[in-house]
């Protein structure tokens, strides 16, 4: 049995397949897991969405930003943008099945020692502490506050966590942490503009950020991270304990694939 860890898919199905050939994967023995964002932007989210929970017994997938807009806009509670294409899903027979599926996938995994997030763990959260506030989202996901929670979801506010934060506006914080962030000051303040392999400049109007996982004093420095989300670094962290797997397919890079045990890396070109 082995386990192999994918980065972001967003539909790119017939990229991801390359990947599992190349590995001969074997889903009656071998594990997936994905770092999140499985649908979205590529040519077919359904086959990719459908993939997953066909071999849902042995596949591990942590939420990403996409996943969580699907959820939201198949509620109601969101409209789709230009750039989203997922309507295969929302128009599959199986559409149901498969959003609720999606409730029930967690925002975090920590197994073998090694933590799986869609975007990364602020500075000042140890690995306990992040997949304890992780939960507190994945409680409402699955309950019948759901859709109110997607209805505040969405917004850049407040940037910083403060642990006497209540109610939705703690669970969008959250979110923000697990699911967006790439740039933040020591502290935590999110800088959720930037995007590039650079901060945008004064985009905290003065305030130093720096990528996530190059904080000093990051708690979890001393533990394995695996992430995605981040494009646009092509999965250079400088750290052998932060592994970024997000490689751009979905804007004609490549996917990535990693067995864990070996840390062997694949890829296929998109």
């Amino acid at each position: 049995m082995a386990t192999y860890v994918v980065g972001d898919i967003q539909g790119c199905f017939d990229q991801f397949q390359c990947l599992l050939e190349k590995v001969s994967f074997n889903p009656d023995r071998d594990v997936i897991w994905s770092v999140g964002d499985l649908i979205n932007r590529g040519s077919n989210n359904l086959a990719t969405l459908r993939w997953f929970h066909e071999r849902r017994d042995n596949a591990v997938v942590v939420l990403g930003n996409h996943d969580l807009h699907l959820m939201a806009v198949s509620a109601g509670a969101r409209k789709m943008s230009k750039s989203d294409n997922f309507d295969d899903i929302l128009d599959a027979p199986d559409r149901e099945t498969l959003i609720e599926w999606l409730h029930h996938q967690p925002l975090m995994h920590h197994e073998h020692g090694v933590t799986l997030v869609h975007a990364g763990i602020p500075p000042f959260w140890s690995v306990s502490e992040a997949l304890d506030r992780a939960a507190e989202v994945e409680k409402v996901l699955r309950g019948p506050d759901c859709i109110r929670f997607f209805n505040a979801m969405y917004g850049n506010d407040p940037i910083v966590w403060d642990d006497q934060l209540t109610g939705m506006t703690r669970l969008r914080v959250i979110t923000n942490y697990l699911t967006r962030m790439r740039y933040c000051t020591k502290k935590g303040k999110l800088d959720l503009i930037s995007k590039g392999p650079t901060p945008t400049a004064n985009a905290l109007k003065g305030k130093k950020v720096a990528p996530w996982f190059s904080h000093e004093a990051r708690r979890t420095k001393d533990d394995v991270v695996i992430f995605g989300h981040w494009a646009s670094i092509d999965g250079v962290t400088d750290s052998p304990n932060v592994i970024g797997l997000d490689t751009g397919c979905v804007w004609g890079n490549k996917m990535t694939l990693m067995a864990l045990e070996s840390r062997t890396f694949y890829r296929c070109n998109c």
